[in-house]
């Protein structure tokens, strides 16, 4: 019975995932999850379920998240307080929403499915997806609550990455994975875009001249970070560069005899 059970509700998930509607898709996998039994682990599909409904969930709550940030600060470069304080209202409505769905998430992460986790491809998975769900939360989050955010987004991709490291090869499509979205949280999270941009090559690296099952649109949007790095790295040297010749300028004025 309780077999039938759990495949009815992945079956739903997925009727779910088919007309998008992506909150009941996570309360199909999130009963899946909270009637395992202890120490049993979700299959790979049902990994994989899980994972989706909850990108899908948070991904449009976080475009929204963008989309209104610019808003407000607009109205608030124009001198509109009113409209910017409804859109404040609104950015902030947003993310509690986000914290509800990053907090919904990490629970189960934390209490099911990282201490049942059997495989080191499992692991890396989990862990992975930890780290993903505190950087959302520390892109919008400030002061303590952003570095605690993001002291809980590094921990978890070391993690990940050490168990990577040791069991996993390097073309592994979730280590690659892995290495691509701990790229982002240097540039996105920490401000270090040339660490970003190193690691990101790092993969290149690993990628060339080898036989590799991963979905070509993962190897475009890597190349396409590679190149948002390069070309954010060369912006802050223009700026330093920039800020140099002014420097040099003003000496030489000033010195003049």
């Amino acid at each position: 019975m309780a077999a039938s059970t759990r495949e009815q509700n992945v079956y739903m998930s997925k009727l779910a995932e088919q007309a998008e509607r992506y909150e009941e898709m996570v309360e199909f996998m999130e009963k899946v999850v909270n009637s395992l039994p202890d120490g049993e682990e979700l299959s790979v599909e049902e990994r994989n379920l899980i994972s989706v409904a909850y990108k899908n969930v948070v991904g449009s709550r976080r475009a929204s998240w963008r989309i209104i940030s610019s808003i407000e600060q607009k109205e608030e470069g124009r001198g509109a307080s009113d409209r910017a304080a409804a859109a404040r209202d609104y950015r902030l409505r947003i993310e509690s929403e986000l914290s509800s769905i990053c907090a919904g998430i990490l629970r189960l992460l934390e209490s099911r499915l990282v201490p049942s986790a059997a495989t080191a491809e499992s692991k890396v998975f989990y862990y992975k997806m930890k780290g993903d769900y505190h950087r959302y939360l520390a892109e919008f989050k400030s002061g303590d609550e952003r570095k605690e955010a993001a002291e809980n987004t590094l921990s978890s991709y070391k993690a990940a990455q050490d168990i990577a490291a040791a069991e996993l090869p390097p073309t592994h499509p979730i280590r690659l994975g892995l290495a691509l979205n701990f790229s982002v949280f240097y540039y996105e999270i920490l401000n270090s875009p040339d660490r970003a941009c190193n690691m990101a090559k790092q993969i290149r690296v690993l990628m060339a001249g080898k036989k590799i099952e991963v979905l070509e649109e993962e190897i475009r949007q890597l190349k396409d970070e590679i190149s948002y790095f390069q070309i954010q790295i060369s912006v802050v040297h223009e700026k330093i560069d920039g800020k140099f010749a002014i420097m040099d300028e003003m000496m030489k004025k000033t010195f003049e005899v």
